[in-house]
Formats: structure tokens, sequence, C-alpha cells
């Protein structure tokens, strides 16, 4: 029983740990800055026709209303409206997905944080660290096998990770009329997938050796105190 229940915590444990691992890589390619990169990166002025700060007033206006709201996208140019109204429906499908992502990253650091003030104890503490470290482990190994396979059948992936979180058709955009696919094209994606790649493999190594490293120090703190102390024999007489 103590072995099941062992084996639960520490799937649990690792599962939160992902969550908020990704949870923090995909940050910083939510900011204008990165977003900016990629799109000169992919030629997103050449698709779209703008000009630099069109671009980037449009691109702009689209990453409020996906991370802070309301999700109206209805920014403008020129007082015409950039998306139509199937592009705007799956943008808002996007924030959906995101905001479902994201609280279950949230529930996932409050049990991360629900472990460690249970874990009372150098050797709790220290097992629960080597949890950490073991989904480090196992989090890079994924991330990097399933990173390389995805690159390879790059469109594919794409358009599986659609069909999962997306009603069907509703992502389905021509790159000739529709200003979403061009102000966000292909190679922006492929960039940006490879950067939270890379961040989440460079956390979960962070992470595995981070969690060696406290787990060595609290086991070496437990060792002392587990150990009996040593009867003192009788005192030979003067």
């Amino acid at each position: 029983m103590d072995a099941i229940r062992g084996a639960l915590a520490a799937l649990v444990i690792g599962i939160a740990a992902a969550l908020v691992i990704v949870a923090l890589a995909i940050l910083p390619f939510l900011t204008p800055a990165w977003v900016a990169f990629g799109q000169a990166q992919a030629e997103a002025t050449a698709w779209t026709g703008y000009t630099t700060d069109q671009l980037r007033t449009v691109t702009d206006g689209i990453l409020a209303d996906l991370v802070v709201g309301p999700p109206d996208f209805d920014v403008t140019l020129n007082g015409v409206a950039v998306l139509d109204p199937g592009e705007r429906q799956h943008m808002r499908d996007v924030r959906g997905v995101f905001a479902g992502f994201y609280a279950a990253a949230a529930l996932g650091g409050i049990v991360l944080v629900a472990a460690f003030l249970l874990a009372r104890g150098p050797e709790p503490r220290a097992r629960l660290w080597r949890r950490l470290s073991r989904t480090g482990v196992v989090v890079a190994a994924v991330t990097v096998v399933g990173g390389l396979a995805g690159i390879a059948v790059f469109d594919q992936a794409f358009e599986l990770f659609h069909e999962l979180f997306f009603p069907a058709g509703s992502y389905l955009f021509d790159p000739a009329t529709e200003k979403l696919v061009q102000i966000f094209p292909q190679a922006f994606w492929v960039d940006s997938t490879i950067g939270v790649g890379a961040v989440v493999v460079v956390l979960a190594a962070g992470l595995w050796w981070l969690g060696r490293r406290r787990a060595s120090v609290l086991e070496s703190r437990a060792i002392p105190a587990a150990r009996p102390a040593t009867v003192p024999g009788p005192v030979p007489a003067p």
C-alpha cells in the first residue's frame, strides 16, 4: 500500500511540475518582443503587405485581447477590421485553450506548494526533491524526443493539435486572403515551437540539478538524525 501511495504521489507531483514548467516556458513567447522578432524572421510584412509599424499596431492589439482581454479581437487598421468573424472566433477559441491550460498549471502550482508544506522533516523533503529531480529528467527527455519528431512532421503535428483542441474546420484559413495566417505565418509557429521546447528543456534540466542538490543536502542532514545514539558503557572505578 505504501508503494502504491508513493507511486501515485510521484505521478501527481510529476504532472504538476511538468504543467508549471511548460506554463513558464510559454510566457516569454507571448510578449511583443518575441512576436515582433518571430514575425520578422517569418517575413510577415511581405505576407500582409503592412508596414512594420502597421504590423506592430495590429499584432499588439491581438496580443492584448489574447492575454489581457476582453477577447473581442476587433482590431482595425485605417477603420477597417483586420480579422473576419471566423478568424475572431478562432482567436477566442485560442484564448479559451490558453485559459484552460493556465488554470491547470495554477492548480499544479498549488499541488507543489501543498507537497512542500506536507513534506516536513529532512527525509520527506529530500524524497520530494528526488521526485522533482526525476520529473526534470523525464520532461527534458520527452521534450527532446517529441520535439525532434515534431519538427520532422510539423505540418501533421500542427494539424493534430488543432484537431484535438478546436472545432473541426474552425482553424482553416486561406493565406492568400485572410490576415490571421498572414500576420502569423507558419514559419513563425515553427520558430516559436522550437523556442518553447528549448526553454522547457532548460527549465527541466535546472529542476533536475536543483532537485539532486537539495535532496543530497537534506539526506546528509537526515542520516545523523537517524543514527541511534551510542549508549555509554560503565565508567571504570578509580
